[in-house]
């Protein structure tokens, strides 16, 4: 049941709504959670139920098991003297950890384990089999739908509590509403548990701004993904799937399709999944805030997959920084290093961490495990070097407040991504490094040839023109100016008129049909 299709959009979409809006506000929330079941049924298999059950119970219940190892510390501490309160405390402390650790061995295991089995058993047969000639088998798996996503929901909500963010909720309800909430199931985005149980389970009275507004971003949504990214799909399959036989100029124009197919389907999925959100007057994070206006690769991962990667930096980096071994490295750094070292080498160390794992989520294969290197080496190179690029910049009197320069900043970081989306499309490292070395061996300028990549003249029209409105309204939206306000000051005759229009371009425009094949989400593999 993808987003895209009128199933999910009038039938389900509607139906749900209906019901929320007649129910009970009591009893609103059941009507959200049966749902998400019935939703998680339909796209996926009955069976596969169960996994995420065991993820809501396992997760709801050590959350409960911290709270009572929290609640007895607090209960006794007035008893004991400052010697046995240390010890209590850390006795506690060990046992919060084992139930952390439990929970991660349970869910963490589960998603390693089906994703990533036979990637790990490939590696170790190519590393040991001449040395210990011994063969790890290969598995027939599956994955269950959205694991990768309500997994670090899941292991969010236990840390936090862990933690002592807030206290573990004692309503299995909500918390199952938490992970199976069906917008968010398939591709996110990551939210937290403060951020949206209480809006999930709260139950809302009907709110037409929120249901006009959210309407807007289905549409909107909708437009990047038909419109755009679909019709861009043709013209990367037809390059990527057989690249030898393209020049140079052919390959440059499939990665910039890519590029923009990439972020008009997954901004795209992101928009009707906010907007199938806020008709219920839930309003869940944004996930992409325009990356292409980015001035370096850090700004670029602030503001593509904003909830990935402030998971990644929130459990992962810092829980990397705060561990013991870490403190110890970081102190012998301190007393071995020189003082800009002693900076760099702990945040640098930790950071590698968050790449290895930003490149895994993605996929099993190496190539993911590059896509998060390629970015990793890049951002090392720019923290060692950046004294260096700040004395080139004085002796070249470069002014960096001045436009110019930020324009070169921005292209710079587009060429970086584009780079880097290549080696995420490409099937394997192996066609990406020679697709990459087309672009120079084999290069010749000739824009003629995009009329004979795989989409006909009119197709590329719609794409170009498309991709520039999305551009007008980044820009838009980068100078502060929310349009979606803007249109509902509008008086109705010609918002209602704009409303229609837009319906009828993705209606008349959408890559559908003859000619057309249908098109996964490509975030929804993950």
């Amino acid at each position: 049941m993808a987003y895209t299709t009128y199933v999910y959009l009038i039938l389900f979409l509607g139906s749900t709504f209906l019901f929320y809006t007649v129910f009970p506000k009591k009893y609103k929330w059941i009507v959200l959670l049966s749902a998400s079941y019935l939703y998680y049924i339909a796209a996926s298999r009955l069976w596969l139920v169960i996994f995420i059950l065991l993820t809501t119970l396992s997760v709801y219940l050590s959350a409960i098991w911290l709270n009572r190892i929290n609640d007895l510390f607090t209960s006794v501490k007035k008893l004991l003297d400052r010697q046995q309160k240390k010890e209590f405390k850390e006795k506690l402390l060990w046992q919060k950890k084992m139930v952390v650790i439990l929970m991660l061995l349970i869910n963490l295991g589960a998603l390693v384990f089906l994703k990533y089995y036979n990637f790990f058993a490939d590696v170790l047969n190519f590393a040991l089999f001449d040395f210990l000639n011994i063969h790890i088998p290969m598995l027939k798996l599956f994955l269950p739908l959205g694991i990768s996503f309500y997994t670090l929901q899941a292991i969010s909500y236990v840390i936090d509590v862990y933690r002592g963010k807030y206290k573990a909720d004692r309503n299995f309800g909500r918390v199952a509403l938490f992970l199976t909430f069906f917008p968010t199931i398939v591709e996110g985005p990551i939210a937290r548990y403060d951020q949206v149980a209480h809006q999930l389970y709260e139950g809302h009275s009907f709110h037409y701004e929120n249901l006009t507004q959210g309407t807007q971003l289905i549409l909107w949504g909708m437009f990047k993904k038909i419109v755009i990214a679909d019709r861009a799909n043709m013209l990367v399959n037809f390059v990527f799937g057989d690249y030898l036989k393209f020049s140079g100029i052919s390959v440059v124009f499939a990665i910039i399709f890519y590029t923009i197919q990439l972020y008009t389907e997954f901004s795209g999925a992101m928009d009707i999944v906010r907007g199938s959100a806020q008709i219920f007057s839930v309003h869940l994070p944004d996930n992409f805030k325009q990356p292409f206006f980015a001035k370096s690769i850090n700004e670029f991962w602030q503001r593509w997959h904003i909830t990935l990667g402030a998971w990644l930096r929130d459990y992962v980096f810092y829980s990397v920084s705060l561990s013991n071994p870490f403190k110890k490295f970081n102190h012998f750094v301190r007393n071995h290093c020189n003082e800009y070292l002693s900076k760099l080498l702990p945040a640098t160390t930790a950071l590698f961490f968050v790449w290895i794992c930003n490149g895994l989520w993605h996929g099993a294969s190496m190539k993911y495990v590059m896509y998060g290197m390629y970015y990793y080496i890049i951002m090392v190179i720019g923290m060692f070097m950046e004294p260096v690029f700040y004395k080139v910049k004085n002796a070249l009197h470069i002014n960096k407040e001045t436009r110019y320069f930020h324009i070169f900043q921005v292209l710079r970081t587009v060429l970086i991504v584009n780079i880097g989306m290549l080696i995420f499309r490409a099937d394997t490292l192996s066609s990406a490094f020679h697709m990459f070395i087309s672009c120079f061996d084999n290069f010749n300028f000739d824009i003629s040839v995009l009329a004979h990549l795989g989409l006909s003249v009119n197709d590329i029209m719609v794409v170009l023109i498309g991709t520039i409105v999305v551009f007008i309204v980044g820009l838009f939206k980068e100078k502060g100016i929310e349009i979606r306000k803007s249109i509902a000051k509008w008086n109705i005759v010609p918002r209602w008129t704009f409303y229609i229009v837009g319906l009828f371009v993705v209606i008349i425009f959408g890559a559908y049909g003859r000619g057309y094949d249908i098109v996964s989400f490509i975030y929804a593999q993950f």
